[in-house]
């Protein structure tokens, strides 16, 4: 453990902690908009500065470790004007439509200028223009909005280990895009979507559904496999809109495509809300008591006259390792066969 000083409180941190880890730790606030704990320090967006006794310029807080006997300030008037002044410079190539922005209310910049009050823009002039819509069918790249803070290249790569993004060109030409500029075409895990601090990806799916105001969150566990991902499903209007992930999960707030995207079959017209027995060559509606009646009724004279292994059961991988195992004890226990099988393959 190291020992250090920030704005004035003596905190001990593991070594090889970077500042803004030790600053974190400690609930002591540094405003960033590259940096997520879960990716390898970045140091772009520069709004993380700090000043160091013995450095004679502002260094990042994400890529500056600690050293024992450091004393850091996070805060003062000269470190506040730097920050404000890059949240302009970060305004003025980025388009004034938070009104109409699916990412209101939950947007980093958005806070960063609302904590500042930025209503003018010493900087405002030319800002890049880009085709708005992408074929690909489950986000929404409105690069307008994309800030560079490298957060989608880096879960691409050091995540997913895809590398579908990178930040291609230089200076006031430099964006994020997939390779030769063509539509994105990748994994589609939405990653990318979880990290960004802007509106420039989204989920398809949700948009013009409802923002945060609009939103109920409820937490549950996603049904596609057994690994147990958490998810937040976003609920407006008794729709799920969007689903989400928390970082302090055992998933770690990281999803699959079907966990963070395969969720219209929850409100889909065809799914079934009640039991069907067919009678009379006909599907008719029944109760769950009758259902399981009937069941038992057919399971029971089928082994009673051909015996048990004339029985088998398929199980999903969309059931808990709960519910598989009940249902591989209910086929050996109660039915009597070992016929049982399992398919992983959604």
């Amino acid at each position: 453990m190291l020992t250090l000083t920030i704005d004035g409180r003596q905190i001990e941190v593991k070594e090889g902690s970077t500042v803004l880890q030790a600053a974190r730790e400690h609930e002591i606030y540094i405003p960033t908009l590259c940096d997520d704990p879960r990716l390898e320090p970045y140091g772009g967006c520069r709004l993380c500065l700090v000043q160091i006794e013995g450095v004679p310029r502002p260094v990042t807080a994400c890529t500056t470790p600690v050293s024992e006997g450091m004393k850091v300030e996070t805060t003062n008037e000269y470190i506040e004007g730097l920050r404000r002044t890059v949240v302009e410079l970060i305004l003025s190539d980025h388009p004034n439509d938070c009104m109409v922005c699916e990412k209101a209310g939950d947007c980093t910049l958005q806070e960063l200028a609302y904590f500042y009050g930025l209503r003018e823009n010493r900087f405002r002039g030319e800002r890049r223009q880009y085709a708005k819509r992408d074929a690909n069918p489950f986000i929404e790249r409105d690069m307008e909005k994309c800030i560079l803070c490298g957060k989608c290249v880096r879960v691409c790569e050091e995540v997913q280990g895809v590398s579908a993004i990178e930040i291609a060109y230089r200076g006031f030409n430099a964006k994020v895009c997939p390779p030769f500029e063509k539509d994105l075409d990748c994994e589609f895990c939405g990653q990318c979507v979880s990290v960004c601090p802007t509106g420039a990806l989204m989920g398809k799916l949700s948009l013009g559904k409802g923002r945060q105001k609009d939103i109920k969150k409820v937490d549950t566990v996603c049904p596609y496999c057994g690994c147990g991902c958490n998810l937040t499903l976003h609920v407006a209007r008794n729709e799920v809109i969007r689903v989400s992930s928390s970082p302090e999960t055992l998933n770690e707030g990281w999803l699959c495509v079907k966990g963070r995207f395969g969720f219209k079959f929850i409100s889909s017209p065809e799914r079934l809300n009640t039991p069907l027995i067919r009678k009379n060559g006909r599907f008719e509606e029944v109760s769950w008591q009758e259902a399981l009646d009937h069941v038992a009724e057919r399971l029971g004279g089928i082994r009673d006259r051909y015996g048990p292994d004339a029985i088998a059961g398929l199980s999903s991988a969309r059931c808990t390792n709960e519910e598989n195992y009940l249902f591989q004890k209910f086929f050996r226990a109660a039915v009597g066969t070992n016929n049982v099988d399992h398919c992983a393959r959604y």
